[in-house]
């Protein structure tokens, strides 16, 4: 093929729309091949109904031989547009039973859609797809994310949603030049940079995207500038005397960037560097990172320390050493156990984990103010402007009364009242072990991300853990979705379980197409449709559904989710200590035991000796079930918690005795008071007693505010 020189191919037309217009962006591609005497529009010839691609690229014109153009351009000439009503329609709308054809122009003039994927089809305007959206809330205009102009949220030929961020719209025109000059592997959502998802949808709309590079990764030498480094003294005094630009290798006045940002230096002696292997931070960086959280303990490196065996860990032990380094994010097989088995020196404690990510919440105290008979809604309307690292406190106010009152509240059993909420809500789905469930109403209202922030300042604030994770959402979250593998017990739904259970349980081939035949149009919904010639397709089959109703069903929820998660740097940390992460968010904590309990509170007062026998033999009677009551109970009257946090109790749970006729539990200091009395029956009676009803009665008003 000869190209003609772009003077001389301005005024040659396309052999099947006939114009002569070069505009790649509309168009494709404009090129002539001299010998014969033919030119054709790159998007002209690739939609063209009745020619396919058989030779090489090299072959003819982009692989399309010259005599099935030929025979192509024969067939068209016999078929009249239907918008012009000129002979040379090449291209056919594949709706059955349509008979419209028209030439390419002239369908983009009539918003007709055609996909640059699979069988390159084109539909007319008549049979053209409609995107599935969400019911339109929006009463304003909205921009374009693309060029910003205010445009109508209404999904139309000309405007288009993305499909995993509901609040972005585009002109067509803008995200087809988006999509020409940033190609298949940097075309992605501007919002939330999903690439697979958005580009699917973009193809079906008609968005053709090029198999090439970036047009900015194929400009010469468009990146020349970062690979000149800064190599000047930038420090108030410089004191060498060839001048700030001077840079000897290996001496004194060799120039050392700042190790932060990269485009400041400073020769070694002008900052009293003995070494180049030495760290050095100019002034900009120190300052940010001495405001970021380090004031509170001197602006200087840490020494590193052993890690602390006991969950009490004081600021002078204050972990603030360099951070192991991180776990390549594996796939969980025998590569991946291997390594952790060898690698101990990613292995930390959680408390002492958490505990270091707790430096960075600040003095400053933050109040929310929470509605018990609403609390996850009013949680999520604090949080939404909450600064994640000040300090909580919790104000419990009763908007019934008439009177809004305020009362003060333990914030560990606001965390806790919140987990158990979130464990129980439509977020997820399952039993014990559980996945992120599609709820289309908390997508719209940004639900997973908020429940994703949510447990991740739990967790830094000292609430409980979430523990009811499933190994397939962990690993998600740690290795990718991609490198995850679910099982059944993952599939919360009975109906789709049958379906990977009886096509898992196939007899035979006949027996597998039954049920593909049953299922047939679940399984095109889904796109997982596929042909059978064996009985081992089977388990092919099966994964695809599994793989579609636990991981690619909820991979938008997912996304937003983790996004969540990031908050105060909690994700990070789970992927880079995955064992440590895995107990806490999949596991239940551990049964609380009487000496576990008992070693827990710190005693306040002096002890009253026969109380505190008392005190000692009623949790061992608990845990040799002797009573109604149980250790939870004791915690929860107490501190508000029915487990220890990962991160431990602050303050620290304490013990008073008074003389008082019942028990008394202050959640705000995590203090019990025991009573003094007389004999043990009567010390028994009077904590079974008020525990038992205090609890059952914070129950009951929970539930009460639940079902309402």
């Amino acid at each position: 093929m000869n190209e003609n020189k772009p003077g001389d191919s301005q005024n040659l037309a396309c052999v099947f729309c006939r114009k002569t217009d070069d505009c790649p962006y509309k168009y494709g591609e404009k090129k002539t091949n001299e010998k014969w005497n033919l030119t054709v529009h790159y998007h002209c010839l690739l939609m063209s109904s009745g020619i396919w691609q058989r030779g090489k690229e090299e072959e003819g014109l982009y692989g399309f031989l010259i005599e099935d153009i030929k025979k192509e351009v024969h067939r068209a000439s016999k078929l009249k547009c239907s918008v012009c009503k000129k002979s040379g329609a090449s291209i056919g709308c594949v709706a059955p039973r349509c008979k419209r054809s028209y030439h390419l122009p002239c369908g983009l003039e009539r918003e007709c859609i055609f996909q640059f994927t699979g069988n390159f089809a084109s539909f007319c305007w008549s049979h053209r797809p409609i995107q599935i959206t969400t019911s339109n809330n929006y009463r304003d205009s909205l921009p374009c994310t693309i060029c910003l102009e205010y445009i109508e949220p209404i999904p139309t030929y000309s405007v288009l949603q993305s499909p995993c961020c509901k609040n972005a719209w585009f002109h067509r025109d803008c995200l087809q030049v988006q999509a020409i000059n940033a190609g298949i592997f940097f075309f992605r959502c501007t919002i939330c940079n999903n690439s697979e998802i958005f580009q699917k949808e973009m193809l079906k709309m008609g968005i053709h995207i090029p198999e090439k590079d970036a047009s900015w990764e194929l400009e010469e030498n468009a990146y020349q500038d970062l690979l000149q480094h800064h190599e000047r003294c930038d420090v108030r005094r410089c004191r060498c005397k060839e001048g700030r630009e001077y840079n000897e290798p290996d001496s004194k006045w060799e120039i050392k960037r700042c190790q932060c940002c990269g485009s400041s230096g400073t020769h070694l002696a002008c900052s009293s560097l003995r070494s180049w292997e030495q760290n050095w931070e100019c002034l900009e960086c120190r300052s940010i990172i001495y405001n970021s959280g380090f004031k509170s303990v001197g602006f200087q490196k840490a020494k590193k320390h052993a890690a602390p065996k006991s969950n009490k860990v004081a600021i002078t032990d204050c972990l603030l050493e360099e951070s192991s380094p991180k776990l390549q994010k594996l796939s969980s097989g025998p590569q991946h156990e291997e390594l952790l088995r060898q690698g101990s020196k990613f292995r930390r404690d959680i408390s002492t984990i958490l505990i270091e990510l707790g430096f960075q919440i600040k003095k400053k105290t933050e109040k929310l103010y929470i509605n018990k008979a609403n609390i996850w809604n009013s949680a999520i309307d604090e949080f939404k402007n909450f600064n994640p690292s000040y300090t909580i406190e919790v104000s419990y106010v009763n908007e019934n009364d008439g009177f809004g009152k305020e009362c003060l509240g333990s914030k560990q059993e606001f965390l806790s009242l919140l987990m158990h909420h979130l464990a129980n809500s439509s977020l997820f789905e399952g039993s014990l072990s559980k996945n992120l469930s599609l709820n289309s109403q908390a997508l719209e209202e940004n639900l997973y991300y908020e429940a994703g922030k949510i447990l991740a300042i739990s967790l830094v604030h000292g609430g409980p853990s979430p523990g009811f994770f499933s190994k397939t959402l962990f690993n998600c979250l740690v290795y990718g979705p991609e490198n995850t593998e679910p099982v059944l017990e993952d599939v919360s739904d009975f109906d789709v379980a049958q379906i990977i259970i009886r096509i898992n349980t196939a007899a035979d081939i006949t027996d597998l197409n039954s049920v593909i035949n049953e299922c047939y149009n679940y399984l095109d919904v889904i796109g997982c449709l596929r042909h059978v010639t064996t009985l081992n397709d089977k388990y092919m089959l099966a994964k695809d559904v599994l793989v579609y109703q636990v991981i690619k069903r909820v991979q938008i929820p997912f996304e937003s989710f983790k996004q969540g998660l990031k908050t105060l740097g909690v994700l990070e940390k789970i992927q880079t200590y995955p064992e440590a992460f895995y107990d806490i968010l999949c596991h239940k904590p551990e049964t609380l035991s009487a000496k576990v309990l008992s070693d827990l509170f710190e005693m306040h007062t002096l002890p009253d000796v026969q109380t505190s026998g008392y005190w000692k033999n009623y949790l061992q009677n608990i845990e040799e079930g002797k009573s109604a009551t149980t250790m939870e109970d004791i915690l929860i009257f107490a501190t508000g918690c029915n487990s220890v946090p990962p991160s431990g109790f602050k303050p620290t749970p304490s013990i008073e005795y008074l003389h008082t006729d019942f028990p008394v539990g202050n959640k705000c200091n995590n203090c019990l008071v025991l009573p003094i009395t007389k004999t043990y029956k009567e010390f028994e009676e009077s904590m079974d007693f008020t525990i038992r009803n205090t609890i059952k009665l914070e129950k009951e008003e929970y539930s009460h505010y639940v079902e309402h």
